[in-house]
């Protein structure tokens, strides 16, 4: 389905202008044509472009209004169901006002468009947030007295990465090194972060153990979670300026890493499980790091 624009020769519509008010006790205005006119249909959008390198796919309504809130300019395309559109009316209206285009379409098309079906009914092709290394990040933050830093060694579970995602932008984090920055942007990580990927930069690096040294040399402290060992979490002091590790389940931190820790926290708990999963470990953290620097 092509951009909607105003043409004066139709009467307003409320599914191509969802921004409009109209009167429910007015009749619609008729307009002689030569055939009569045909009610208006959802029509399946034209057949997506190849996403490129710098576009991405965000769909959910929190994470597709807190990216439009943020960067409307980097929004490319909408697609929305005719129930979610009123939503969006202020999206549309900024579309059609920068020659952008929106397709309303049905749950199936929208399905496609996403390539997941918990797409809850709008998806938005943006430009990718350009990546951000961890010199650079370490390098303009270099005189903050207070900050917090994940890295995450060897977690890759789309959920998991969202949900740690949206942790840190409740508690302030500025960002979470990881091998491939672009993880944090999947769709599904973005939905799950409801909003938090606007403002967590993935932070890249290509050595985590020698990204930690640097970041030991900035000043801040690196921390690693073990649940067979480590003081608790709760008896811990913890500093102004840290890195926080987190490993992959299974494995934890590889050894490399966790040797150079300088605190290794438990969360302490009835021992009836082995562990926490791992975005829920780094709430728990963060929660009581941010607890003590108020």
């Amino acid at each position: 389905m092509s951009q909607h624009r105003p043409n004066k020769n139709k009467a307003a519509n409320p599914l191509h202008k969802p921004w409009t008010k109209t009167d429910k006790a007015a009749k619609p205005a008729r307009v002689a044509t030569a055939a009569k006119a045909q009610p208006v249909k959802k029509q399946p959008a034209k057949a997506a472009k190849a996403v490129q390198d710098n576009e991405i796919k965000v769909y959910s309504a929190n994470a597709c209004r807190v990216l439009f809130q943020q960067r409307p300019e980097s929004v490319i395309r909408l697609y929305v169901s005719e129930k979610i559109a009123p939503k969006f009316a202020d999206v549309m209206k900024y579309l059609a006002a920068t020659k952008k285009a929106y397709h309303i379409v049905d749950d199936a098309e929208l399905e496609k468009v996403a390539g997941s079906g918990h797409h809850g009914g709008v998806v938005m092709l943006v430009k990718r947030k350009p990546t951000v290394t961890l010199a650079q990040y370490l390098q303009s933050n270099s005189r903050k007295r207070q900050d917090c830093l994940l890295a995450l060694d060897g977690v890759g579970n789309a959920h998991n990465l969202g949900a740690i995602t949206r942790s840190c932008a409740h508690f302030g984090v500025g960002g979470i090194i990881i091998k491939q920055p672009e993880l944090l942007q999947s769709g599904a990580a973005l939905r799950t972060a409801e909003g938090g990927g606007e403002f967590v930069d993935g932070l890249a690096c290509d050595n985590l153990p020698l990204a930690l040294k640097l970041c030991k040399e900035a000043g801040y402290t690196l921390i690693t979670t073990s649940s067979h060992g480590g003081t608790s979490l709760y008896q811990s002091t913890l500093p102004a300026k840290v890195v926080i590790v987190f490993g992959e389940e299974m494995f934890g931190v590889s050894k490399n890493v966790a040797q150079s820790a300088d605190i290794a926290l438990q969360i302490p708990g009835s021992g009836k499980v082995e562990s926490l999963n791992v975005s829920v470990a780094a709430s728990l953290i963060l929660g009581e790091w941010y607890r003590q620097q108020l």
